[in-house]
């Protein structure tokens, strides 16, 4: 893959973009399955199978919880339009504006070493 010389601040907004919404992610794992309360529900037995999808009542969200998700998704909302507006994308075009997006996406992670 190419390298690009990104700038520090596309990097560190790109970083904050992944972790946020990695703990966004696991945060929404944690929350009711409905953000209103609902009542459960089981389908019909699955054909071939003797599965029978189901979920049990949903509380709905706190006023809590769905204030820090809507925190998370301001934040995530913020990154990503850092991200995709930086002056840096005028620099490139074409095949080489979507390899570098691609690359960016990973400029985080830690380069391997090639065996020689």
């Amino acid at each position: 893959m190419p390298q690009y010389d990104f700038p520090q601040d596309l990097r560190d907004a790109q970083l904050a973009l992944h972790q946020t919404r990695a703990e966004c992610d696991a945060y929404a794992r944690t929350l009711p399955w409905s953000a209103e309360p609902m009542p459960g529900w089981e389908a019909e037995k699955q054909v071939h199978s003797s599965y029978r999808p189901a979920k049990a009542d949903s509380p709905g969200y706190t006023d809590e919880q769905a204030e820090r998700l809507a925190v998370y998704r301001r934040r995530l909302l913020e990154l990503s339009t850092t991200v995709m507006t930086h002056p840096f994308w005028e620099t490139l075009s074409g095949p080489d504006l979507v390899k570098a997006r691609t690359a960016l996406r990973h400029a985080h992670e830690p380069v391997e070493e090639k065996a020689a």
